[in-house]
């Protein structure tokens, strides 16, 4: 039989968006309950080494990262559960979201927290390798391939703006393109075709990766499917996916407002949602910077958002 529970304040998704909700709203004495998916601990669990997060000045293993902020949330009070939110009905309060164990909860507030995820190829070689070579954040690992030579699958903006990054770092970088052209704004491709670092590879798929302790390569083949169709290898240090991410709001859309692209609005500078007493944190929300310490930040005031607007019905 279902259990039905109270709380004041609910958080579904884990990561350092989710956590941080979780130590701020733990602090603030609203004992939150947070549901911290399948993946717990977020991307950053998928991530070798996090070097760009203050306070660690040797850098740290993206797990261990993960535990210490599920530590410091119980800490503080924060009730913490694997599994997921399959079910949300936001249409009044307290709001009522079911588990996918078939428990529901009841919930003055919630904090949507459940990130987003990059688009992959969908090749074997791209999980064999995950951690070892392939990347899909520049930003997070573009520092372990200085004067490396490097690889970015995609032709829009962001595809450009990481192969731009990548360029003051690595020693080469070629940009994979299957159309025989650049999507991204004439501004962006100038600055790519600009860049004497950078190698365009157009009309370019990729078949797979090889290599024996990590990315050593990628099988390509260029104009597959045509009559000049040419299968070579190319020699790289690491193959970073730019082809966009997903945003994991699909249960929310029917209550809350999205961009074309998915990611939940907020009514900036705060984390509140169009749904009074629902906030959103971290990457569901963030088509722009997708980094711990932003998700972190936006965890922090979802949860001060969510205290202030407790406080103001008295509960």
């Amino acid at each position: 039989m279902a259990n039905r529970e109270y709380t004041r304040c609910l958080i579904i998704g884990s990561g350092p968006a989710g956590y941080t909700a979780a130590i701020y709203a733990g602090r603030a004495n609203l004992q939150p309950i947070e549901y911290c998916g399948m993946q717990m601990g977020g991307q950053l669990t998928q991530t070798t080494t996090v070097e760009n997060f203050p306070g660690y000045p040797q850098g740290v293993d993206g797990n261990q990262m993960m535990m210490e902020l599920r530590e410091q949330a119980e800490r503080f009070g924060a009730t913490l559960r694997d599994g997921e939110i399959v079910k949300a009905d936001l249409s009044k309060a307290p709001y009522l979201l079911t588990t996918d164990r078939g428990d529901e909860i009841e919930a003055e507030t919630v904090i949507i927290a459940t990130g987003a995820t990059a688009k992959y190829l969908g090749l074997d070689d791209e999980k064999k390798y995950n951690g070892q070579g392939v990347s899909a954040c520049a930003t997070c690992d573009g520092f372990f391939y200085r004067k490396k030579v490097v690889a970015v699958v995609g032709g829009g903006d962001t595809a450009c703006e990481e192969a731009i990054y990548l360029a003051q770092l690595a020693s080469k970088v070629y940009m994979i393109v299957r159309k025989p052209y650049l999507r991204a704004s004439d501004v962006m491709k100038k600055r790519v075709e600009e860049n004497e670092k950078i190698e365009i590879l157009y009309e370019t798929n990729t078949l797979g990766l090889y290599g024996e302790n990590g990315v050593e390569g990628a099988h390509l083949v260029y104009r597959k499917g045509e009559a000049d169709e040419r299968k070579y290898d190319l020699p790289i240090d690491g193959f970073f996916l730019a082809i966009g991410h997903k945003p994991q709001s699909d249960l929310f859309r029917d209550f809350v407002d999205v961009d074309e692209q998915g990611y939940i609005k907020v009514d900036s500078p705060t984390q509140a949602t169009k749904v009074p007493g629902v906030f959103a944190a971290g990457d569901v929300c963030d088509p722009r910077y997708r980094q711990a310490i932003v998700a972190a930040g936006t965890g922090a005031k979802a949860a001060l958002d969510a205290e202030k607007y407790l406080n103001g019905l008295g509960k």
